[in-house]
């Protein structure tokens, strides 16, 4: 007897924009819906959302999402569970009594917490943090953010005092909201971001909460990947469960099926995230990655080494809207198309500092080499090999602290769609690029932690066909002292965006 068809609803909310999609039984994309989320910069270096701009686009995105698919003529009582995935890091702060926002978030990539790292890290006991949490003391982590809200916020200071703050990452902003206010819950994945998260209890470490003054009355309940939050509250899904819950990275390596040790894959989103299966056991790098909680669909949690690059796609965005050298972000793989090289420009993307493996809060943006042959393609080029370079950057710490060398990397995300950015990469890092053809691999990686908590999936082995069919595969084309040479030049250029901020203030 052919088996029922059975639905899955992934919100997948990121930087940019937000979206809900819906996955059936064979983890085949069915309907999605998606819309932009605005962002202000009220200060050089603070990036912010409005909390309600959050809720509203991902409440529009699930009525719009449902419409086309009961248009299509499926019954919504089929969907038979929620997956959650989001922006990790992002701080979140409202009022458990109105369920309103206290004040804006701050996103990941927003800088106004430099002052404060350096300070924490200047700590004598700062080595703490490293060896409990898994994670560098940095202005990208979420303690460092509420840490802010609390010392410079007079609202989130009253609101404390009241007794009505609730503290999370947009996980658990959704999640309250979407459950009428009945559930303050994380998963330990976004919670493995806060440097807040003991990585070997999966517990909140009272040291660390010493250490970064956050009291844990404010924060979110600890839970796993995939088990039952609470219920939709109202709209066309009230009384489906959310069961399913992952920071976006995670999610996609999920999505990615990247079940086991050993295997690998890159999100190239805003920002882009380089992330290496390493089992049940936490991995401590040496090499400037950080270990995180790769996801726990039940009582054991996996684990992985992360390298982070805070700028990828943000970098055609900045070509577009700053530079207006583009009108759409796919013309710059037109215009990279054009040159065979970058006629000897690099372009180190270090808008807010540099991530992985470098961290450097103190290096900015340097375009190198510009000469007068240069042109809007080699540009383009440039900006494109800068993430490849990035990725090469990371991929030879992966392989230090692994000691096992990749030999295939899994892509996705919106910049993965260009086959020109895709051969750059096979090229710079010397090794194939597995592209899958279905590329909604974050939003399929919610949609199996929850799938998987309602028992639409037994196993993550009931996944082993999905997504299979007409992957891309880009293998390296430059030749190994081409590709040495160039990283070399790429190497020399970082050392020159370096110290830049703080030689600058210094004058």
């Amino acid at each position: 007897m052919a088996r029922k068809r059975e639905f899955i609803g992934a919100v997948d909310q990121g930087t940019t924009s937000s979206r809900f999609l819906i996955f059936d039984n064979d983890g085949k994309l069915i309907t999605f819906h998606q819309l932009e989320l605005p962002q202000t910069q009220p200060q050089p270096g603070w990036i912010e959302h409005d909390p309600l701009d959050i809720l509203d686009t991902v409440v529009k995105c699930i009525d719009q999402t449902i419409h086309r698919f009961e248009l299509m003529g499926y019954d919504v009582k089929d969907i038979k569970g929620i997956g959650v995935t989001n922006q990790r890091e992002t701080a979140v702060a409202w009022n458990k009594k109105t369920g309103e926002p206290i004040r804006n978030t701050i996103v990941w990539s927003d800088m106004r917490t430099d002052d404060i790292v350096r300070t924490l890290k200047e700590r004598p006991d700062s080595k703490i943090v490293k060896e409990l949490s898994g994670l560098d003391i940095t202005s990208y982590f979420t303690a460092v953010k509420y840490k802010w809200m609390l010392e410079n916020d007079e609202e989130v200071k009253k609101a404390v005092k009241e007794g009505v703050a609730c503290f999370g990452t947009v996980d658990s902003w959704l999640i309250f909201k979407l459950t009428g206010g009945t559930a303050h819950v994380t998963d330990v994945t976004n919670a493995s971001r806060t440097l807040l998260m003991n990585l070997k209890t999966l517990s909140w470490d009272p040291r660390l909460l010493e250490f970064f003054d956050v009291p844990e009355n404010l924060l979110p309940k600890l839970c796993s990947s995939s088990e039952i939050y609470g219920e939709m509250k109202e709209g066309p899904l009230k009384g489906i469960p959310i069961v399913g819950c992952l920071g976006d990275q995670q999610a996609a390596l999920l999505g990615q099926k990247c079940f086991d040790r050993g295997e690998a894959k890159c999100t190239f989103g805003t920002g882009a995230f380089m992330l290496f299966n390493t089992g049940k056991e936490p991995v401590v790098s040496t090499h400037g990655l950080i270990t995180t909680v790769a996801f726990q669909l039940g009582k054991d949690a996996y684990y992985a080494l992360e390298g982070s690059m805070a700028v990828a796609g943000s970098s055609l965005r900045w070509l577009r809207d700053n530079l207006r050298l583009i009108n759409s972000m796919e013309e710059v793989s037109e215009l990279a198309e054009h040159v065979p090289d970058t006629g000897g420009v690099y372009f180190v993307t270090a808008f807010s500092g540099l991530f992985a493996p470098y961290w450097r809060d103190d290096a900015r943006g340097t375009m190198i080499g510009l000469t007068t042959y240069t042109t809007k393609y080699h540009l383009a080029r440039a900006t494109l090999e800068s993430m490849s370079f990035q990725s090469r950057a990371i991929l030879e710490s992966m392989n230090q602290d692994a000691g096992v060398p990749l030999k295939v990397l899994k892509v996705d995300g919106g910049v993965s769609n260009s086959n020109v950015a895709m051969q750059i990469q096979a090229d710079l890092l010397g090794i194939q690029v597995e592209r899958p053809a279905m590329r909604e691999t974050t939003a399929l990686g919610a949609a199996i932690a929850a799938g998987l908590a309602v028992g639409v999936w037994k196993s993550v082995h009931d996944l082993d066909n999905v997504n299979v069919d007409n992957v891309s595969r880009f293998e390296p084309h430059l030749a190994q002292d081409q590709r040495e040479e160039r990283y070399k030049v790429w190497k020399k250029a970082v050392e020159t965006s370096l110290h830049w901020k703080d030689d600058v203030e210094e004058l």
